[in-house]
């Protein structure tokens, strides 16, 4: 690899982990899409996926030794807790406030995709990422690498209860507010059969309170739940 591919990846390293890493091309490895692959295949030959795999076996296991150790709460909490913290969102938006954007290889279509892909896309880098750092530094060094980015946002998921089931969540503030339960209906739906977006509105009674989107039914319905909650939330501050 040249020093002009190089170079960026080091000086992130040494801005965000403060440190030179030993072998670049894990970096670059887990910062690389399937999709740039198939653009560029003379000059790449290796996508993220199976950095993303063990990457994400590291991350769980971080997380859950982390919350056993510091809170003594019923397995289901601490079940809720860690997904809460290894979700799609969470660990996109820490790949967001990593820069990641700029240093992802990816091909022109996916650089304009939705921004639930775009997510998915700084999500699955981020455990890649954490892949890399194990294989490159230790278990020790990617502990905290998920300590500072990840396990940091715990104090903030609990105080906006992000955590709990947005639809049971939902649910709840409704029959306690307005006497309704929440009902989810398909508002629109985007794209090929293998790659659909679905928009779905969540109605209490006749009032529209969220909207979400995603790649399945199931996840646009949660996302609707959480944009509701927000509403609600919004609502008893005011």
């Amino acid at each position: 690899m040249s020093g002009i591919l190089v170079q960026p990846y080091q000086d992130w390293a040494k801005e965000k982990l403060g440190y030179h890493f030993d072998n670049i091309e894990l970096l670059i490895t887990a910062l690389t899409h399937r999709s740039y692959i198939n653009e560029h295949k003379k000059s790449a030959s290796e996508h993220n996926e199976r950095l993303e795999f063990l990457g994400d076996a590291v991350l769980e296991l971080v997380t859950t030794d982390f919350l056993f150790k510091n809170y003594n709460k019923p397995e289901g909490i601490l079940t809720a807790w860690r997904s809460a913290l290894v979700r799609t969102e969470s660990i996109g938006a820490a790949g967001d406030r990593l820069g990641y954007e700029k240093l992802i290889r990816m091909s022109r279509g996916e650089k304009q995709g939705s921004r639930r892909a775009r997510q998915q896309i700084l999500a699955n880098a981020f455990e890649a990422t954490t892949g890399a750092i194990y294989l490159d530094k230790g278990y020790e060094a990617a502990k905290k690498y998920i300590t500072d980015n990840i396990l940091s946002t715990l104090p903030q998921i609990l105080d906006e209860e992000s955590w709990r089931d947005p639809k049971s969540y939902l649910q709840e503030l409704s029959q306690a507010k307005d006497g309704y339960t929440p009902v989810y209906k398909v508002l629109d739906e985007n794209g090929p059969d293998h790659d659909k977006t679905f928009t779905l509105g969540v109605f209490v009674g006749e009032k529209q309170m969220g909207q979400g989107e995603g790649p399945s039914k199931q996840i646009a319905q949660q996302e609707a739940a959480r944009d509701a909650i927000k509403k609600y939330k919004g609502s008893q501050i005011k």
